[in-house]
């Protein structure tokens, strides 16, 4: 993701209030909200990133020649949706709120649609990729919001998310990566990437992003669902095995910008 911000960076002018960032012309998709995404399902869940192009409207707006402009200045919208982005990403996962209780036997039923849950604290827990018998001790610094990115997956994109649940593209490792687990490092490092806490000035990354948020509410579970999708192409591509998992989630984070920035491409 860096690469990609810096090679675009390089060829960059600030014009009245907007980031200027030369690149191919490209062809626009016009979406239709995040139903759109539900095309191919081998597409969706063996690695291609066109099938989120096919959601978010095109992010290169207010073209001059063979520029792209995005402003850094907030529309209301855009404020109104980064600040409620913000404030979820502030939310604790507490297994005493009830709301909590509920998201975590939501994801549970959308998961496992066949099977009762014994409990918020069973050996059941296991089977999705948690660490225990106790899902909400795996939270920690994700908060809340890595529950509902999960939950989003498994709703909107439910054969994408049981193909990555089980494993099925691919040649696999006998020791695989703990599914669950995985979704909220993947939260945690989609949430370091972009900085929307920040105060500093806006980075290229972080403008891209905001574009996208402009086009769909849903803009980071769309991009968390693309970055999990992308983390289970590298664990292919590299033949990783469990140990290697620290690695993999890490550097999954320098595709999604490249995923952010090509939207338009496809």
């Amino acid at each position: 993701m860096e690469a990609a911000a810096a090679a675009a960076e390089g060829h960059h002018h600030h014009l009245h209030g907007c980031l200027a960032v030369r690149a191919p012309v490209p062809r626009c998709l016009h979406g239709g909200g995040a139903a759109a995404l539900v095309g191919s399902c081998d597409e969706a869940s063996c690695g291609s990133p066109r099938w989120i192009g096919k959601s978010l409207s095109c992010v290169c707006i207010k073209r001059k020649g063979a520029y792209e402009r995005i402003c850094m200045n907030l529309t209301p919208v855009q404020e109104e949706r980064l600040q409620r982005l913000r404030h979820r990403m502030k939310v604790y996962f507490d297994p005493s709120r009830r709301d909590h209780q509920e998201a975590l036997k939501a994801l549970w039923h959308a998961t496992y649609p066949d099977q009762e849950l014994q409990g918020l604290i069973s050996e059941q827990w296991k089977d999705m990729g948690w660490q225990g018998r106790d899902p909400s001790t795996d939270f920690r610094g994700a908060g809340f919001i890595s529950l509902e990115n999960l939950l989003f997956f498994a709703k909107t994109f439910s054969a994408s998310f049981q193909r990555l649940l089980k494993k099925q593209c691919g040649n696999r490792a006998t020791w695989e990566y703990p599914f669950a687990v995985a979704g909220v490092n993947i939260t945690f490092m989609i949430m370091q990437m972009l900085d929307l806490q920040s105060i500093k000035p806006r980075t290229f990354v972080r403008a891209v992003f905001i574009q996208m948020l402009s086009e769909d509410e849903w803009a980071f579970d769309l991009l968390y669902c693309v970055a999990f999708v992308v983390m289970d192409k590298q664990w292919l591509d590299k033949n990783a095995s469990y140990m290697d998992f620290n690695v993999i989630s890490c550097q999954c984070t320098n595709h999604p910008l490249s995923v952010t920035h090509q939207i338009a491409l496809f």
